[in-house]
């Protein structure tokens, strides 16, 4: 009998998988018998990455016009065949007041955090459905559902994120392809460590668990959703968050 959470067969395309929560969850996918592919935003940082993990992967500014296209290719080249999980990983913030925000900050962000979601899944999801079966996992945030002040911008982002995996999901069920979000809360991440200690303390405070979550538990609950047992549950949001919102 299989193993719970037996990914062995699949192949999985991680953005953002280079560091932080990216590459956690693609060591957790590998770890459970998937074969992984990454995208960076660095050549040198997915070569590190590839080295450490022995993984293929592809370098890719999402902010660059050609990104889609080195990014298509390269998974034509590893698997001809379409990839069985997407994990959307891929985001950036460009934080400030609303007032003080420029509008090259919101189109940043709105680039990377919505359309090359939406571009990337639109051009793998039809070797899903040709299979009957795939898993699509986007990575959220918490404050998608709380707001957050100086971030009006990526909450947006995040929030139509939210939005699209609900309706994408009532969309291909029926074919076998399942769409979920993760919503982390604040994480152990080089994203979160030049917060400075009286910042993290305050924010430890609103957190029940009393601590920050670290990248390799939000990568277990892509690996959850991302496995066959998942099949069941999609349209959904996995909240993540020690208990800041429930």
């Amino acid at each position: 009998m299989a193993q719970f959470g037996d990914l062995t067969g699949m192949v999985a395309l991680v953005t953002g998988g280079s560091r932080g929560i990216g590459r956690a969850t693609a060591e957790m996918l590998r770890d459970h018998g998937a074969t992984v592919m990454i995208h960076g935003s660095s050549a040198e940082s997915v070569a590190k990455a590839c080295g450490e993990m022995g993984c293929k992967g592809v370098a890719a500014d999402l902010l660059k016009d050609d990104c889609m296209e080195k990014i298509l290719a390269f998974v034509e080249a590893e698997a001809p065949g379409g990839v069985d999980i997407l994990v959307n990983n891929a985001g950036i913030t460009r934080d400030a007041l609303f007032v003080r925000q420029s509008q090259q900050q919101w189109d940043e962000v709105g680039i990377v955090n919505i359309k090359r979601v939406v571009q990337l899944t639109r051009a793998l999801l039809p070797a899903m459905l040709k299979k009957g079966h795939g898993r699509i996992v986007n990575m959220t945030s918490i404050v998608a559902h709380m707001g957050n002040v100086g971030q009006t911008n990526y909450v947006t982002t995040k929030a139509a994120l939210t939005g699209f995996t609900k309706s994408l999901a009532k969309e291909v069920a029926r074919k076998g392809v399942t769409v979920n979000a993760v919503a982390p809360g604040f994480i152990n991440t080089d994203m979160t460590a030049p917060l400075p200690d009286g910042v993290k303390e305050g924010f430890v405070k609103q957190i029940p668990a009393q601590r920050f979550g670290e990248a390799k538990e939000i990568a277990a609950a892509v690996a959850f959703l991302a496995s066959r047992e998942a099949g069941y549950i999609t349209g959904s949001t996995l909240h993540v968050n020690g208990g800041m919102y429930v």
